[in-house]
């Protein structure tokens, strides 16, 4: 595959050698592993993303641990019975980002959560059973379904917890446009099966993960040089 090879020798060149390169990939975690996740850290990591959308990602960091205590460790069980005026006066608690919108979604992706529950058992092993051939499904689900997790933070999430998912950065979208893979909106359903049908292709002929390809594009142009 023509422009697979000329992707991957780009970026081995940027970064030194094949060697480094592929020192700086990261691997996706094994469906077995997925599994054992909770659906609590699902519900957890969707909103840490969503509250560092637009904002610094260092304060949210840092006032994490006054999230987890508002919230109870984002338990599904305990936040379902809350109510909506509990989630106003939690969300004026100054050991979390006061943000009412924001604070809502937490509510709403718990119950999105609690109804994939009802039919698939867990949330996690819902996302483990997703394919990652049609992974830009999963993201249209989660942006339809949930609350605030569209454009790329349902799909961070879902990175950062070991789905394998490649990523609609902007080094990535670069080179979706230069190889006139894309041409419209970025998130229009045309645009998202083509990506998806460009790194099917490409983990076809490689045999390495959606995230693999999702870096090693990324490393082919921008700023990452070494």
């Amino acid at each position: 595959m023509k422009v697979f090879e000329k992707i991957y020798h780009r970026a081995a060149e940027r970064k030194g050698s094949e060697a480094a390169l592929k020192a700086k990939l990261n691997q996706p975690l094994s469906t077995e592993s997925l599994l054992a996740l909770s659906d609590d850290q699902w519900l957890e990591e969707f909103t840490r993303k969503i509250f560092q959308s637009g904002f610094y990602w260092a304060v949210v960091d840092n006032k994490w641990d006054g999230f987890r205590e508002v919230f109870w460790q984002f338990s599904i069980e305990k936040l379902l019975m809350m109510s909506p005026e509990m989630y106003e006066q939690r969300g004026q608690d100054e050991r979390i980002i006061r943000n009412a919108q924001k604070v809502k979604s937490i509510a709403d992706n718990c119950h999105m959560i609690f109804e994939v529950q009802q039919q698939h058992g867990r949330f996690s092993e819902f996302v483990a059973n997703w394919p990652e051939d049609n992974i830009v499904g999963l993201w249209l689900y989660l942006k339809k379904h949930g609350s605030r997790l569209g454009g790329n933070t349902g799909p961070y999430a879902l990175r950062v917890l070991g789905k394998d998912t490649f990523l609609l950065s902007k080094d990535v979208e670069t080179v979706l446009r230069a190889e006139e893979i894309i041409d419209g909106g970025l998130q229009s359903q045309k645009s998202l099966q083509a990506a998806q049908q460009f790194f099917n292709e490409m983990h076809q002929y490689s045999g390495l993960s959606l995230q693999e390809l999702s870096q090693i594009v990324s490393m082919s142009v921008g700023d990452n040089i070494r």
